[in-house]
């Protein structure tokens, strides 16, 4: 089988998932189930000054029937006592060495409280710290979290601070409130941050009760603008990881991904997209410890068969792809095709298209049911039709060119070419 362990800053794990900093991480009774389970590492829960949390904490998105599409919540930094928190981690590496134990932090703000607070991380022989540099609701309010996230000059300080008294690696995590992550990935990177990991949750309202009036989740008639995590916010996470990738001086360092990991092919997403570890909290809080075994199987199973040796072989490969608009290349075409023999007959793609698309569907009216054709003439290869039909791989795109050559806008531009609808 392929070798799915992993080397991150020299902390090894015998697989990529490690749990993220969040309430699973809160205690050596949970993380010693999850390692005993199967988990490569985890991110404990946030340490720092002493906090009192609310009630309610959580809400969600639910979409289609499924439950818990996006999650939300107001929780703050661990509200156990530090020091029983780092009795704990020291009584957890004793069992589990072989293990990835990365201490998220979030100190006051001042160069003596981050000082103080890693050396007493250090003390328990953890492998690595994580920076909460993202945490959207309740620290932001004391210049904590977001707060430094989202200012490059503070947060460049901040690392600052901690590599001088720093003798682990140190990843620093980065807020996705933000236009982008790149500038404060730059300032961190440049202040001597080992790695980075993202994205923390995203600040949101999930809903609102219509008999209350109170947005979700109620807390004593109020709420707060919460962090949004789960499956709805992996799009946004796979953009803002593919950012720093991207960038020159921020992909010289190791990158942590987060954001809604569900399934080993989400896994394969953000390592394709550059993440070297994976973190997972959301599909842990809907289903348990126990899918690391899928996630484990899963990703063995398909490097497996792509021919992958380790996950080295594959990480970062998809980052070339993702080019700008300009460069795209004009001539190229797709257009739709229906497999009559797999269609059912529920017309979705036909008033898709005709209602808010090319109008390039025809549909002949018959007994017992109604037939669909593409036009193949006034097809655009939206892919809206095949986004919409409910049968798998009854609607195909067949790739086609309107020219031999590839041609991109800047240069069709240039040759003064004529515009068409295609």
């Amino acid at each position: 089988m392929a070798d799915i362990s992993t080397n991150f800053l020299g902390i090894k794990s015998p697989n990529p998932y490690w749990l993220a900093s969040a309430p699973p991480t809160d205690k050596k009774v949970n993380v010693l189930r999850a390692f005993e389970a199967g988990w490569g590492g985890v991110v404990w829960k946030t340490l720092g000054s002493q906090v009192k949390n609310v009630s309610s904490r959580y809400s969600a998105v639910n979409f289609n029937g499924t439950r818990v599409m996006g999650f939300n919540n107001i929780e703050l930094i661990s509200d156990r006592p530090l020091n029983i928190n780092l009795k704990e981690i020291k009584e957890v590496l004793k069992e589990f060495p072989d293990r990835a134990m990365i201490v998220s932090l979030m100190a006051d703000n001042t160069k003596e409280s981050w000082h103080e607070l890693i050396k007493k991380v250090e003390d328990t022989g953890a492998h690595g710290i994580e920076l909460n540099f993202g945490c959207p609701h309740g620290m932001t309010e004391r210049g904590m979290g977001a707060a430094v996230g989202q200012d490059p000059v503070i947060a460049k300080m901040v690392v600052e601070w901690v590599m001088e008294a720093a003798h682990i690696p140190v990843i620093t995590k980065l807020t996705p409130n933000v236009h982008s992550v790149v500038p404060t990935g730059i300032a961190v990177v440049e202040a001597g941050t080992n790695a980075l990991s993202l994205i923390n949750t995203i600040q949101s309202v999930t809903g609102i009760d219509l008999d209350t009036f109170v947005p979700n989740p109620y807390v004593a008639g109020k709420s707060v603008f919460g962090g949004y995590c789960g499956p709805a916010v992996k799009p946004i996470a796979l953009k803002f990881l593919a950012t720093i990738s991207q960038n020159e001086i921020t992909n010289k360092v190791p990158i942590s991904g987060i954001g809604g990991i569900s399934t080993w092919k989400d896994a394969v997403e953000f390592m394709l997209l550059g993440s070297t570890s994976l973190q997972v909290c959301t599909a842990v809080m809907k289903h348990g410890f126990r899918i690391i075994e899928d996630l484990c199987e899963g990703l063995n199973n398909w490097m497996d068969e792509k021919g992958f040796a380790t996950i080295y072989d594959f990480i970062g490969r998809s980052v070339p792809t993702l080019t700008h608009w300009e460069d795209l290349d004009i001539n190229y075409h797709h257009v739709a095709h229906i497999n009559q023999d797999k269609c059912i007959h529920c017309g979705l793609c036909y008033i898709a298209c005709e209602d808010a698309s090319h109008q390039s569907i025809s549909l002949t009216y018959g007994k017992p049911y109604n037939t669909y054709a593409i036009k193949e003439e006034e097809c655009v290869g939206c892919n809206l039709c095949q986004l919409m039909c409910p049968v798998e791989n009854c609607i195909t795109m067949v790739e086609q060119r309107v020219a031999p050559e590839y041609v991109n806008w800047k240069e069709w531009q240039k040759r003064g070419l004529p515009l068409n609808d295609h």
